[in-house]
């Protein structure tokens, strides 16, 4: 029997035994909005705007967790089961990218950098597991084709390097030995997602070579490719600039100035290949003319992976002192926005009809 979306008129209880971790995408793409609009110049109610938005998404990642942890608990076998589905696992990846913003904006707009360093720690560890674990259950209990292949299968894996340009961001709030240790850290999971990452990338244009365009409804996925190359960039402006104070009165003070020319160059190049999947992303998405896409979750594909791009411009702006990305952050900021209002529309309407509350585990059923 195929499980079918519900009324907003049915029993809640569905919406616990259809939920699935795509929900936390909503988290990733509201999270990084926050976190972009306190970076604009502009006027005093900006800030406070983002810090408001920023809490909103504290509790929009509280109630996405207790639904997904009593979906564990009422529905445990449909919940073993979504391993062996080839695309809901990858979603899992979500939870800890969700949960980075957060501890970002625990930095950013609570200023307790305790309380973001246990965070970050739990966000790490449920990375590494994604990043491990996901794959290995992808080459023991999935089946997968080329031709079936998206931009999904980077969600899990670039989970690690979202963890690590967080570290390095809190590292300087820490001290000397903390944030050494961040920072070391961060290194170790940058190079546990970003090669991993360029390979499936690499694969991933073959498959649009020998295959064509994904079908309508993954055509948003192409957007996912953009987020392990902003991220990728960003994480290493962010490790590179964090390096030589957190390297001070250390063995490894010799090689700061050097981590923080990496940084600026690697971040450099790998946002230049970003800049090249964006286009090819936009020119994707204009071919199979955006009007005609199907609605559902993969929208939220837009909005992060754009995100993580826009702060990796912003950084180079500011380590660089070019104004060229300083303007093409802002201007692409208002685009993410709009993005963002579009997307988040349609999935409150979609989660009031319960349209966007269809496993596709119970629809393989």
């Amino acid at each position: 029997m195929l499980s079918r979306p519900f009324s907003h008129h049915e029993h809640p209880a569905e919406i616990i035994r259809q939920f699935t971790p795509n929900w936390f995408t909503v988290t990733m793409g509201t999270g990084v909005l926050a976190l972009l609009l306190n970076q604009l110049p502009g006027p005093a109610w900006l800030p406070v705007l983002a810090a408001g938005i920023w809490r909103a998404n504290v509790v929009l990642f509280s109630i996405f967790t207790a639904l997904y942890a009593a979906h564990w608990l009422f529905y445990p076998r449909q919940a073993i089961k979504s391993f062996s589905h080839p695309v809901v696992p990858m979603f899992l990846g979500a939870i800890p990218m969700g949960l980075a913003t957060i501890t970002n904006g625990t930095l950013v707009f609570s200023h307790d950098p305790q309380l973001a360093l246990r965070l970050w720690e739990i966000d790490t560890v449920l990375s590494v597991l994604t990043g491990l674990g996901v794959p290995l259950v992808m080459v023991v209990s999935q089946k997968h084709v080329l031709e079936s292949m998206t931009g999904v299968w980077l969600l899990p894996v670039v989970a690690c390097e979202v963890a690590a340009a967080s570290g390095a961001l809190l590292a300087p709030h820490l001290p000397a030995s903390v944030a050494m240790n961040l920072v070391l850290a961060g290194y170790v999971l940058w190079a546990l997602s970003v090669p991993l990452a360029m390979g499936i990338l690499t694969i991933l244009f073959l498959r649009l070579v020998l295959h064509s365009l994904p079908p309508a409804e993954m055509a948003v996925s192409s957007w996912l490719a953009l987020g392990p190359l902003g991220t990728g960039a960003l994480g290493l402006l962010l490790l590179g600039q964090a390096a030589p104070v957190a390297f001070t009165g250390s063995k490894l003070a010799l090689i700061g100035g050097v981590a923080q020319g990496v940084g600026v160059i690697g971040g450099l190049a790998i946002w230049a290949y970003g800049a090249w999947w964006l286009a090819l992303a936009v020119a994707m998405v204009l071919v199979q003319r955006p009007h005609q896409l199907p609605f559902n979750m993969g929208w939220w594909g837009f909005t992060f992976p754009l995100g993580v791009f826009i702060l990796a411009t912003n950084a180079l702006g500011v380590q660089t002192g070019l104004v060229a990305f300083m303007i093409a952050s802002h201007v692409m900021t208002g685009i993410f926005a709009g993005l963002w209002v579009v997307v988040a529309a349609r999935t409150l309407r979609g989660a009031y009809l319960g349209s966007l509350f269809a496993s596709p585990v119970m629809l393989a059923r």
